[in-house]
């Protein structure tokens, strides 16, 4: 495991969240963990990511001390979900390939929310999360 201080602890969600283990979304989060970095799975999927329970994104449920938000779901899945993410007050959310979206990354930078199209797995391997 990479040592990483608790300073550097960035509380990721992960939205789209599978217990898919083929899948990108569960990868992150294994990776996330392994890194040190907490992480809040969330998706429409009622499983368990590495023991933790998925939280129903369609309940739009409170989360506190969201650092980062990395998404798994595609530009067309997005619109509905913009103003709940974007109240969980990231500093920053992650487009992931295949999640960039214009309108979307627009509205983050206008609440002074950094956008990163990139790769979560990348991001963290190569120092860069």
């Amino acid at each position: 495991m990479k040592e990483v201080t608790k300073k550097e602890m960035k509380k990721t969600l992960v939205v789209g969240a599978t217990a898919n283990s083929s899948r990108y979304a569960f990868l992150a989060a294994r990776m996330l963990n392994e890194y040190g970095h907490e992480f809040v799975p969330i998706g429409i999927k009622k499983e368990t990511v590495l023991g933790k329970e998925i939280l129903n994104l369609r309940e739009k449920p409170p989360i506190d001390n969201i650092d980062t938000i990395t998404l798994y779901i595609g530009p067309q899945n997005q619109p509905e979900w913009y103003d709940y993410l974007l109240s969980l007050k990231p500093k920053r959310i992650i487009f992931n390939p295949g999640t960039e979206n214009e309108e979307f990354e627009k509205m983050a930078e206008a609440k002074n929310v950094e956008v990163v199209e990139g790769c979560t797995l990348v991001m963290l391997r190569s120092n860069q999360f």
